[in-house]
Formats: C-alpha cells, sequence, structure tokens
C-alpha cells in the first residue's frame, strides 16, 4: 500500500488528514515535535504504522527528524502540515539566527524536501494568508514585529517553495492547498469550518486520479485550481529565496 509521512499530525487538521488517509488504506506515519506528542499522534490516528518524532525549530532537531522519518520510508506522499500561527507577540529567534514562525513554517519543510527522497506527491498546506504576505526571501522578520505578518510571510514563502520543486519537478503532483479557515486551535472556535472539510482537499490531493490532483503547480482550495499569489510565478525571486534557504541549511534541492 502507498505510504504517508503527515507532518504535525497530533492535533486538528494534521490529524483528521492521517486518519482519513489510514482509513483509505495508507500506511501513514504520523508526526509530533516530541515524543508525548508523537504517542497523541499515534493514539489519535490508530491505523498509524509508526510515528516520527522531532522539532522544527532548529536545524539540529529537523535533521534528526528527517534522519528518523527516512529510515520509515520511503513514502508515496507526504503532506508537509506543521506550522506555527500568528500569535506571536515579540519576534523569536531560534539557535539557528532565525525567526521561530519562518524557521518552522518555511526552512523546516525546505530542509525536510533535501533530506527525504522525493515521493510521487507533495501536498504543502498553505493559507489565503499568503496573499497579504511580503516576499522577505532573506528570511528577515517584520519590522517592527507584527506576527500576523511574519505568518502571512511565511506562507507566502512557502508557497514559493513548493512552486519552485513543482517547476523542477515537472513529473510530480506538488501542490499547495488551502484547506479554509477551519476549527483548529490555530483557527480558534469561530472559524467557519469544521475539520472534515478542512480536510476534504488535502486527503483528495494525496489520493485522487482526477485530474487537478494528477498536474503539479497549483494553489488548490474546495478541489479546484486558484490563482496563486504573484510571488510564486516569479522565477528570480524563487531563486532568490531557495539560495537563501541552502544558504541557511547547507543543504540543496534537488
Amino acid at each position: 500500500m502507498p505510504r504517508v509521512l503527515v507532518t504535525g499530525a497530533s492535533q486538528g487538521l494534521g490529524t483528521e488528514v492521517a486518519r482519513r488517509l489510514a482509513e483509505a488504506g495508507y500506511e501513514v506515519v504520523v508526526h509530533g515535535r516530541d515524543a508525548a506528542r508523537s504517542e497523541v499522534a499515534r493514539a489519535r490516528v490508530p491505523g498509524a504504522v509508526a510515528s516520527v518524532t522531532g522539532r522544527l525549530d532548529s536545524l539540529a532537531s529537523t535533521r534528526l527528524l528527517g534522519d528518523d522519518a527516512r529510515g520509515r520510508g520511503p513514502y508515496d506522499v507526504i503532506v508537509h502540515n506543521a506550522a506555527l500561527g500568528p500569535d506571536q507577540d515579540r519576534a523569536i529567534l531560534t539557535e539557528d539566527g532565525l525567526e521561530r514562525i519562518l524557521q518552522v513554517n518555511v526552512v523546516a519543510p525546505y530542509l525536510l524536501s533535501t533530506m527525504l527522497s522525493l515521493p510521487q506527491r507533495i501536498v504543502f498546506v498553505g493559507s489565503d494568508a499568503a496573499f497579504s504576505g511580503s516576499p522577505a526571501v532573506d528570511l528577515a522578520p517584520p519590522d517592527p514585529w507584527d506576527g500576523h505578518a511574519a505568518y502571512a510571510g511565511s506562507k507566502l514563502l512557502l508557497t514559493m517553495l513548493a512552486f519552485e520543486l513543482a517547476h523542477r519537478h515537472t513529473d510530480r503532483q506538488i501542490n499547495v492547498v488551502h484547506p479554509g479557515w477551519v476549527r483548529t486551535r490555530m483557527g480558534g472556535p469561530r472559524a467557519a469550518l469544521p475539520l472534515s472539510d478542512g480536510a476534504d482537499t488535502p486527503v483528495w490531493l494525496a489520493t485522487s486520479d482526477e485530474a487537478i490532483a494528477r498536474r503539479g503547480g497549483q494553489y488548490v482550495h474546495r478541489r479546484r485550481a486558484e490563482a496563486a499569489p504573484a510571488a510564486a510565478h516569479d522565477p528570480a525571486l524563487r531563486a532568490r529565496l531557495i539560495a537563501r534557504l541552502a544558504e541557511v541549511t547547507g543543504e540543496h534541492l534537488r
């Protein structure tokens, strides 16, 4: 059966996506940021075949996660779901000297993409906040600090990363999904959509043989390809981002 890795699978959207994929017969490997969260993920996704552990807020811990995940692979699908939200009242620098939201939301999925064999399908969980984000390809945080701006910028950069991967590997289905405003811890109780609705399109992209799901380089919402932020289509801007990510991680995309 196809094997899939779902990051950030111990709660919210990640749990629901992993659970649905397991119910569909996929061999699901779930991820938690520490041992306790990995155990929670296994408990919430009883069909999971394995779990991997690692924080995404440092290069060292992300490398350990990548090594752990590589030992459980290879994968047919990877769902990059783990992310930090905007509720941070100040810039927090990690041990690598990077702003934490940018490191978790952008640097970590880049580093994992360099470490793991490229699967046939990759689903990056994005956000329509990307449309209001600034393409700060130098990875500099907003100044003055604004948590919502940092989050929006990180989701724009993640979309650019996904589109660059899709450009390099046109034989793969590499896409970004905007799941909508979902009632998770990040989305809050007033969000418009239940978890089931938010998980629908990521799971569909991971599993479907319909035309859109079999293409790459798309920004997908409610099973439809929509216009992506302009920066995602800018090769020069994407190249500057990839160069900066290679500089800070010491790793290069294939």
